[in-house]
């Protein structure tokens, strides 16, 4: 199996990843806490570390570049400081970013998370989630992923529900992805699963689950969809069901769930479903290990894996980030070492 998985992970350097969705800067204030504020009962955090990363659509980005592939991000920031910060960062990485357009009627999406002996605190978020601020940007990003399609193995749509992800874009995505024969895979937003029909994998985690089941439950004349109960989750017969029943629904290929502490569960038309261990040691953070396990699994599903050993290297490289602090990528490194440790 090491041997198998080195040289699926050879091959992610010839690939090609084009990743659709928010671009989300995150920024990190870390201190120590030795006294309640006499304004208010709350924490007085000494600041001794500031510090950010990209974070939503553009960390799944860094992931597949980390990993050596080739990436393209699609998606759109405000004419700010932190947009420009973002750009930058994203060349600095080795990632294309003639796909992301500015819209002047949006901020760019910031989120400041301040933490105090590992434990976040609170975070602030500066966001505009319209849809479409300025129409024009819809059109460019249409016409980009246009010119792009052909020269790419797979896309990614990493929906973080703050406005660039919509009905009509996915529709279109997924009509010239299967056209073109391409893999496309969705992380979701919860509100957002009846947008994902058709495509080659979903990957939500265990809430995001629970809570498409609620959405998508009844039509809206009250008839009834899924012959389950929404938000009972509680065992992996309930997981089963539900996950059954979205794959009638919204026939992808693969829904690959993520369950924290206990691991993946893969659910495949026709097969039944097979269960992976967490390979996770230590968990610091877990924010940006969905990032991580999109881009692993689809990486290695355009190398020719199966969905099961793509879902096997992608639950190694979600225990690797979530050991760490903040959305962070994996390395190429880190991965053939957890590998060489199995």
């Amino acid at each position: 199996m090491m041997h198998y998985f080195s040289s699926v992970i050879s091959k992610f350097k010839r690939k090609r990843i084009l990743v659709i969705g928010d671009i989300i800067l995150d920024r990190y204030i870390q201190g120590s806490v030795s006294r309640i504020s006499p304004e208010a009962p709350v924490p007085v955090v000494v600041e001794e570390r500031c510090f950010h990363t990209i974070g939503g659509a553009a960390n799944v980005a860094h992931n597949l570049s980390s990993l050596d592939s080739k990436v393209i991000q699609v998606g759109r920031i405000g004419a700010d400081t932190d947009g420009r910060t973002l750009i930058q960062d994203l060349k600095e990485k080795g990632i294309e970013t003639t796909g992301v357009f500015v819209d002047k009627n949006i901020p760019t999406v910031t989120k400041t998370r301040i933490i105090a002996q590992h434990q976040q605190v609170v975070r602030v978020d500066r966001e505009d989630c319209r849809a479409c601020a300025d129409p024009k940007i819809n059109d460019k990003i249409i016409n980009f992923i246009q010119k792009k399609i052909d020269s790419v193995d797979a896309i990614i749509i990493s929906d973080y529900g703050k406005g660039m992800i919509t009905s009509n874009l996915v529709s279109f995505i997924c009509s010239l992805a299967i056209q073109k024969g391409k893999i496309i895979t969705v992380d979701p937003k919860i509100e957002h699963f009846n947008y994902y029909k058709n495509v080659t994998a979903i990957t939500p985690n265990k809430k995001e689950l629970e809570n498409a089941v609620t959405d998508l439950n009844f039509q809206s004349d009250g008839t009834e969809i899924l012959n389950i109960k929404p938000n009972k989750l509680k065992t992996t017969e309930d997981i089963d069901i539900a996950a059954k029943q979205i794959l009638r629904l919204l026939e992808p290929d693969a829904l690959l769930v993520t369950l924290g502490e206990d691991g993946m569960r893969l659910f495949e038309k026709g097969r039944k479903p097979f269960s992976i261990k967490t390979q996770a040691r230590e968990v610091y953070d877990v924010s940006g290990a969905g990032d991580t396990v999109i881009a692993v699994f689809t990486l290695a599903l355009t190398t020719g894996a199966d969905k099961k050993d793509a879902a096997r290297l992608a639950n190694l490289a979600a225990g690797i980030v979530v050991g760490k602090i903040g959305a962070v990528a994996i390395g190429k490194n880190e991965l053939l070492r957890a590998i060489k440790e199995m």
